[in-house]
């Protein structure tokens, strides 16, 4: 189903188009959850550690891909509420071939680089095996990850965001199946569990590839569509590049929190691990919701529909605030029974560091989802280099405090899951800040339509 997200209900038309995307998220993060679950069971703590590092280290690299096609998406979606076809689908070539490009030289430079990019992250001897074993398999996948999201972001900037979320559940649920029978059954390893990884992620990106084309005509590249534009490179580049900066950002920033907390040694390591699922599944819907939120204002833009972006604003925040306040306190109080999911009874020490995780942050969860939204809107108005900012300013702090605390004594790795929230909330009020000084500076301009807001 679309959603032309310039006219309805604004709150009724938000959750209508978001929802899907975070089932579709929390579908996605089962890939790893799944994986997380049984190798924690089956394989042990060590293959835990190795599986939740390599995590770290995927979530990073892929978000380079990521963040340049949801800066696509931008530049996507902007066009359409402009109703500009020819230059959509002109975007939708060049696009296309850029990040593709890229994706082939990123898989090569993993291949080349994993033994040093192990060392890095401060792996320990035991465990540096079984990691390498699982990456060369996991990234072996890198291309499907790719077709998915180009084409799902695609979709999603036009106002489909159902039909990517029926790939990734017929994925999803292959993926499970294909766990259990390399890992349990036919006992393959880590390996095992990255192979079913590997081919649920074909599944979906080759699927979403051939729906796209089949039966999306409008959106169909033609042979009149297919050479190069300066000024639509341009653009694409100028919300890829910075989306794709602001999510490798981010994702470097977790991987270098990751190398403190492997410094701990393997139970900090395989708690966090853990405990790093519960938590992304649980804000992953204010995730969504900021993107669904980018969507929605890009079309508005693009619309010159500047009052019903003011509104989407107010109504976006009070959804936000009221979901977060009950994950927070569905996690604060079922901590423990959800780190059990993953982790036996008798690793208490492993347990109870989770534990002490995700209360830490489940406090504070709006903090992040209101920093979601600020990096949708800025996206989303032509002002993609302040996500940038806000991400540098929640994850330096984030990274700065982490080393500093975590190294006295008295805190140690408290500090470390401390420093989290805090850097959401820096982020926040620089970018609360920014908006309102350059909303009254230009509110006769924004309320008129002008671009220059």
């Amino acid at each position: 189903m679309n959603y032309d997200l310039t006219s309805g209900n604004i709150t009724v038309q938000l959750l209508k188009f978001a929802f899907p995307l975070m089932l579709g998220n929390v579908l996605q993060q089962l890939y790893n959850i799944v994986d997380t679950i049984i190798v924690g069971k089956v394989l042990g703590p060590d293959a835990l550690a190795a599986v939740g590092s390599s995590y770290t280290l995927m979530t990073f690299l892929t978000s380079i891909l990521i963040g340049l096609c949801m800066g696509s998406s931008v530049y996507f979606a902007i066009r359409f509420g402009r109703k500009d076809y020819e230059s959509l689908n002109k975007g939708i070539f060049q696009s296309f071939l850029f990040i593709g490009a890229l994706t082939v030289a990123l898989n090569v430079c993993v291949f080349v680089l994993i033994n040093w990019l192990i060392k890095v992250l401060q792996v320990p001897v035991e465990i540096q095996g079984l990691m390498k074993d699982y990456l060369v398999c996991i990234f072996a996948g890198i291309t499907a990850t790719f077709l998915y999201n180009f084409f799902a972001n695609l979709l999603r900037a036009v106002g489909n965001s159902v039909i990517p979320l029926m790939f990734l559940g017929v994925s999803v649920i292959l993926n499970i199946l294909l766990d259990f029978l390399f890992v349990v059954v036919y006992k393959w390893g880590v390996q095992g569990a990255a192979a079913a990884t590997v081919i649920s992620q074909f599944v979906s990106g080759i699927g979403i590839t051939v729906y796209y084309y089949c039966c999306f005509p409008v959106l169909r590249v033609r042979k009149r569509h297919m050479h190069w534009e300066k000024g639509i490179l341009k653009d694409i580049f100028s919300f890829s590049f910075l989306t794709c900066l602001q999510q490798s950002v981010m994702n470097f920033g977790i991987l270098m929190v990751q190398g403190l907390v492997n410094s701990f040694g393997a139970v900090v390591m395989a708690a966090f691990a853990a405990a790093v699922k519960i938590d992304t599944l649980a804000y992953m819907p204010v995730q969504d919701f900021g993107n669904a939120f980018s969507t929605f204002v890009a079309q508005n833009y693009g619309a010159g529909k500047k009052e019903r972006i003011w509104k989407g604003i107010k109504n976006s925040v009070i959804c936000v605030f009221v979901f977060c306040v009950v994950i927070s306190l569905f996690i604060c109080f079922f901590a423990k029974p959800l780190m059990g999911i993953f982790i036996d009874s008798e690793n208490v020490k492993v347990i109870q560091a989770g534990v002490d995780y995700l209360r830490i942050e489940a406090a504070f969860y709006f903090g992040i989802g209101l920093l979601f939204m600020l990096y949708g809107y800025y996206r989303a108005v032509e002002k993609p280099g302040m996500s940038v900012i806000l991400t540098v300013c929640s994850l330096g702090t984030r990274v700065v405090l982490a080393y500093v605390l975590s190294g006295i004594s008295s805190i140690g790795v408290t500090g470390i899951w401390a420093a989290i929230p805090i850097g959401w909330f820096f982020a926040d009020v620089v970018g609360v800040f920014y908006y309102y000084v350059s909303f009254r500076k230009n509110r006769a301009a924004f309320l008129a339509g002008s671009k220059d807001v």
